[in-house]
């Protein structure tokens, strides 16, 4: 079973193309992928298939019928329309092949993808038209085969498992042969060939790459590329189902969640200039790490060669997208604390007040969000489109839902949910290390779940196979040698493993006791090493001005930190935790989860205290130990 985007064919498709998508979809292979009328620089093709040992292939579709064909040649063809009328358009052919034409001129743009010598792509590519409404007999009696070569074409009996004479090896053979170019050394693509295509088709699904000087070869510029990252298939679906009505998506820890809503709110820009987007989040950090993430996508450019000069761009301060925490636009919107809601909420359903109206709502780590605060949103919400994305980790939880979404705020998200359960930010070791603790301490460990979609709560993740260091555990004498250890690590990780500043965080707890002001010690710590720091948390005004990637250590609360990563992190003081003063441990075991897994590579765990948190990693530090002892004797 082939590997469809989207995963369902929209309602608008046609009768013959959700015959050709369902064919498709049964019948090639698994390692193929296949998309459904994609925006390729301004172009929409019905089809495009890749696959490892295909290379590609552009389908024009058709719905002709024998009444429709008027006078066709090679180039120009006269149809009939519903309405009588004669219309001239282009051959179908005509149509694949400039499609074709169009997307691997781009493609050839990038040297990992063409022959060492010459200027051919070095996979084959090929193009072809379906009739769905004609079958080879109609062909053969109305000579049509002598305008396009019967290797170029499929039809209705073809394609259509209901028909006596189709055959899955026939089309899996004609879907082959669909070639002008054969590449005489036939390559098989590769998973990063495959990475590489649709980094370049599809900018939505762009994450990272590295670039190295363009190369001149036949006065051409050619991209070099590497370390090439994309949105998975599973991702990029999800962001892809511009559909209506409420959707609901839940995910682990670093499963890229934020990533698909920012995907999702630029397609939605792009391919809907005239409504009005919301993306709202709990935390003003992750807020405007949100914007900047979004002003990102909106700016980069679909060729890749106009990163080498690129334009000014205004689309993202012209963009119809607007980036909130919720207590913000609440504040700036409808000039209220969120302790109105309730009153408004009630006037709302007397009809005794208005509401500024959104085509669409797209909520990140929404676990945290109010019962109420989903409700009001769900009267700003345009009744005509619907289009509500709510995006959570219950595992992540800072604050507690009482009950099921459909009863606390009337969203009813059944059919509609989907799953994220690979973590990709965290190492094997990270997620492993985070899960544990989790399962250890949590209560809700009774409402993990792994397959079910309905009523899920807690989702286990699953690491990819990333390998990194085990977390380092480390206990003090007090905060002074604590803080040293740290600006000592930092310093290190900074000049030996080349990590930039920016890719580095300390989170806390709390920022003082009576006792001893931890904020304190942090800075004089980074001063006295001459490490550049920003206080993201230390008011409102930091928090709102945060820049990502300012080349500075970054220092938060760990709810701060929600929604975002660095390559290493820091969490310090964790004899604080479980705090005292908080009256829900779980809060703790979530707040806890949420700091461990902000790590992608780094993590270290400090604390010169006891607390409940504490002995659990020291436990951890002396099995640790026991094992290294047994595999010495062993050994």
């Amino acid at each position: 079973m082939a590997y469809m985007v989207p995963e369902t064919i929209p309602r608008t498709a046609t009768t013959g193309e959700r015959i050709l998508f369902q064919c498709l979809k049964d019948h090639l292979p698994s390692d193929y992928v296949i998309y459904y009328e994609p925006e390729i620089r301004g172009r929409r093709p019905d089809f495009i298939i890749i696959g490892p040992d295909l290379g590609l292939v552009i389908l024009e579709v058709k719905d002709y019928t024998k009444g429709t064909l008027y006078q066709i040649n090679q180039d120009e063809w006269v149809l009939r329309n519903t309405a009588g009328e004669l219309v001239t358009t282009k051959s179908p052919l005509k149509q694949a092949r400039d499609n074709a034409r169009l997307i691997t001129d781009h493609l050839k743009k990038d040297k990992n993808l063409v022959q060492e010598a010459g200027s051919y792509l070095k996979f084959p590519y090929g193009f072809g038209t379906v009739f769905t409404r004609l079958t080879q007999e109609d062909f053969i009696k109305h000579g049509l085969y002598q305008v396009i070569e019967p290797q170029f074409v499929l039809c209705r009996d073809e394609i259509d498992i209901d028909e006596d004479g189709f055959s899955p090896e026939i089309l899996n053979e004609k879907i082959q042969g669909m070639f002008t170019v054969w590449n005489q050394k036939k390559n098989i693509l590769t998973n990063e060939d495959i990475q590489a295509i649709r980094f370049h088709l599809f900018p939505e699904v762009r994450i990272s790459a590295d670039f190295k000087p363009p190369i001149n070869y036949q006065d051409q510029l050619l991209l070099s590329l590497h370390n090439i990252k994309t949105m998975d298939l599973h991702q990029e679906n999800m962001a892809k189902q511009i559909g209506d009505k409420h959707r609901l998506i839940r995910g682990v820890a670093g499963s890229g969640k934020t990533l698909v809503l920012a995907s999702r709110a630029k397609m939605l820009a792009k391919t809907q200039p005239d409504w009005k987007i919301l993306v709202l989040c709990y935390g003003i950090p992750l807020s405007r790490n949100l914007k900047q993430m979004i002003e990102r996508m909106m700016n980069e450019p679909d060729d890749l060669l106009d990163l080498l000069n690129p334009p000014f761009s205004e689309s993202s301060k012209n963009s119809n997208i607007s980036v909130y925490n919720f207590h913000e636009w609440l504040r700036n919107s409808l000039k209220m604390k969120d302790s109105e809601i309730p009153t408004l909420l009630d006037k709302v359903n007397k009809n005794e007040a208005i509401l500024p109206i959104y085509d669409a709502i797209m909520i990140d780590e929404g676990q945290d969000f109010e019962a109420d605060w989903l409700k009001l949103l769900s009267h700003c919400l345009n009744p005509e489109t619907q289009s509500l994305l709510l995006v959570e980790d219950r595992a992540q939880s800072i604050f507690k839902r009482k009950s099921s979404l459909a009863q606390d705020t009337g969203l009813d998200f059944r059919g509609r949910s989907k799953i994220l359960s690979i973590n990709y930010r965290n190492t094997a070791q990270i997620v492993q290390f985070a899960w544990d603790f989790y399962q250890e301490h949590s209560q809700l460990k009774n409402k993990v779940q792994e397959a079910s979609l309905d009523g899920v709560e807690i989702i286990p993740p699953q690491s990819t196979k990333r390998k990194g260091p085990e977390p380092l555990i480390k206990g003090f004498q007090d905060i002074k040698q604590e803080m040293n250890f740290v600006a000592k690590s930092i310093t290190y990780l900074h000049q030996q493993k080349g990590i930039p500043l920016q890719d580095i965080a300390i989170l806390y707890r709390v920022k003082n006791s009576h006792r001893t002001s931890y904020i304190d010690e942090i800075k004089n710590s980074l001063g006295q090493h001459e490490l550049r720091y920003t206080w993201i948390t230390e008011n409102p005004e930091s928090k709102r001005n945060f820049v990502r990637d300012e080349n500075t250590i970054k220092i938060s609360t760990i709810d701060s930190a929600k929604g975002l990563d660095f390559q290493a992190v820091f969490i310090i003081n964790i004899e604080n935790m479980p705090f005292p003063l908080e009256e829900a441990e779980e809060r703790e075991v979530s707040l806890f989860y949420i700091g461990m897994t902000r790590a992608l590579e780094w993590l270290f765990l400090t604390y010169s205290g006891e607390s409940k948190f504490t002995q659990y990693l020291d436990k951890v530090v002396e099995q640790r130990s026991k094992q290294v002892s047994s595999q010495k004797q062993s050994g």
